[in-house]
This record gives structure tokens, C-alpha cells and sequence, in this order.
């Protein structure tokens, strides 16, 4: 039995159901949650009787993103998260913060260090041997997408929002693999922009393969997982593997790397400390709201209303 503290696991029939499980948070990621995907995705991979694994979220959406309320507003008490990460490493969070204090040397490889296992750990679904179907509803956004997108493939709730806000400032998509999803220009237009799309947009735009009315979404995204499951092991495991090879050619790793390096530095820039100092001063969520509010999105806040 695993033991999960970020997501549940289970199998029902040919169907390894992995969900995430952090509702009162928006299912926001922590350091646990990449390392826990990853872990499930291995025990379905390694179970002859699973063909196909569908991921979800519980509660009002599939994921807000990283779970950024303590690093962004707390400067030394990190509460759950300080107590469970080893002392001294590159992965507790008091190195991290010291790392991103502007009064000292700023170390670009502890960035790297933390935010390239939790690619590694999102990456286990595109690497996968069974395939992955993602379903998204209320809202997937920032770090969500990068499960969404690594994910084979995405049914989507037609009145969802999908999209990268942080690429207004505080962040850069680690897993790099919007290009690879919707083609070049479409990319350009969301993360040159933060914006997000609409659950129909985004099948229309060819990120999605099928977007449903809400009432609809659990029996299309069940009806596609149960035909996927019918298919034998090997034919599935092969399809893929072949499929993949195109991607892997065009040079995602490397551009996972520069992804993630340059997330790090996104932290780093004058726009990115001073979006820290008003996380720290009014809140993560209000300075969120600030940054969206030019745009009209008006933060997370603004997703779960629709």
C-alpha cells in the first residue's frame, strides 16, 4: 500500500484512478505531490491488469497551481511544509528562502535542484508506459497545466479555465511542453499574454481532445477511458512509445532545462521581488489579484467564479 498524503489510489478494473486530493487548497502542489504522482504512476505501470490511467482532481477544480501561500508571503515560518523536508538540503524550504532573500548571492542551481524533480515527477505521466487521460474541471492553471499537458490526453469541461497566469511574472513553465501541444503560435498568444481558455477553447485550439457541459464531463471522460482500456497492454505501451519518439526529437529535455532555469530566474527579476515584497505585505492571493487585475482575470478568485 502506498502512503499518500497529496493524492488517492486505486484500481477499479483495467483503470488506475490517481486524484489529487487536496481540496481545501485547490489541489495546490507541494513537494509531496510530484514525488507521489510519480510513485503511482510506477505501481500502475508495474500492474499487469492496469491499461490506461485517468488522473483527476477532488473538489472545485483540478488545480490552482503550487500551493505558493507560505514562500510567497512568510519570510521564516513555513509551518508543515519546513518540518517535513530534510534540514540543510536543497529541497527544505528555509534554504530556498534564504536563496531568494535580494540581500544575498542568489544560487540559479538550488532553483534547479528543487524545480527539476518536480518536472521529473510531472514527466512521469508522459513517460508512462500505460496511457495517461487527464479531466479537468473548474479551473487548471499555473503549475496544474503542467500535469494536464504531460498527460496524453485532456477532457476538459466546457466552462473550465486552463492557462499559465505566471507567466506575468513569478513564473515560467518548467515541463515546456505548451509548444508541443498547440504548435508555436498559439503558445506565443497564452504565454505572452497569461491567458487562459475556456474548456471549449481549448478543444477548439487542439489542447484538449474533447470538452463536455459539466453534467456531461464524468460519463465522456469515463466512455473514452473504458474504450483506451480495451485495447491489450503491449499495443498500448508500443502506440505510445512510438508516438512519443516525435516529441522527445524535437528536444523537449532541453528545453525542459532552460524552462526550468529560467523559472528560477523569473523569481529574481525586479518585477519578481516586488511581487514577493506584496505577497509578504497583503497576502499572496491579493497580490495575485493585482497582477491579474490589468488584464481582467482578477486572480484564482476570479477561475472558481467563472
Amino acid at each position: 500500500m502506498l502512503e499518500l498524503s497529496t493524492l488517492t489510489y486505486e484500481v477499479t478494473g483495467r483503470v488506475a484512478r490517481i486524484t489529487l486530493n487536496r481540496p481545501s487548497r485547490g489541489n495546490g502542489i507541494t513537494m509531496d505531490m510530484p514525488q507521489e504522482l510519480a510513485l503511482c504512476v510506477e505501481k500502475a505501470n508495474i500492474d499487469p491488469n492496469v491499461h490506461v490511467i485517468a488522473l483527476s482532481g477532488n473538489g472545485s477544480g483540478f488545480c490552482g497551481g503550487y500551493d505558493l501561500v507560505e514562500s510567497a508571503q512568510a519570510e521564516g515560518n513555513l509551518g508543515e511544509l519546513n518540518a517535513s523536508r530534510p534540514k540543510g538540503s536543497t529541497l527544505d524550504p528555509m534554504v530556498q528562502m534564504q536563496n531568494h532573500n535580494p540581500a544575498q548571492t542568489w544560487d540559479p542551481m538550488l532553483d534547479y535542484a528543487m524545480m527539476s524533480r518536480n518536472v521529473k515527477g510531472f514527466m512521469s505521466l508522459f513517460h508512462s508506459e500505460k496511457p495517461v487521460v487527464c479531466k479537468v474541471h473548474g479551473y487548471c492553471v499555473a503549475g496544474g497545466t503542467d500535469m494536464a499537458l504531460c498527460s496524453d490526453l485532456l477532457v476538459i469541461a466546457e466552462d473550465a479555465k486552463i492557462g499559465y497566469p505566471p507567466a506575468r511574472v513569478w513564473g515560467c513553465p518548467t515541463t515546456s511542453i505548451w509548444f508541443h501541444r498547440i504548435g508555436l503560435e498559439k503558445a506565443k498568444r497564452l504565454l505572452f499574454t497569461g491567458d487562459c481558455l475556456t474548456g471549449k477553447q481549448a478543444q477548439e485550439w487542439g489542447l484538449a481532445i474533447e470538452s463536455a457541459p459539466p453534467a456531461e464531463l464524468d460519463a465522456r471522460f469515463e466512455a473514452l477511458v473504458q474504450r483506451i482500456a480495451l485495447m491489450p497492454v503491449n499495443q498500448l505501451i508500443m502506440m505510445k512509445l512510438l508516438l512519443n519518439q516525435s516529441v522527445m526529437q524535437q528536444g523537449l529535455h532541453t528545453t525542459q532545462i532552460l524552462g526550468t532555469v529560467f523559472d528560477g530566474i523569473t523569481r529574481h527579476t525586479k518585477e519578481g521581488y516586488q511581487f514577493q515584497q506584496d505577497s509578504m505585505a497583503q497576502g499572496f492571493m491579493q497580490a495575485v489579484r493585482q497582477r491579474d487585475e490589468p488584464f481582467g482575470d482578477f486572480g484564482l478568485d476570479g477561475f472558481k467564479k467563472g
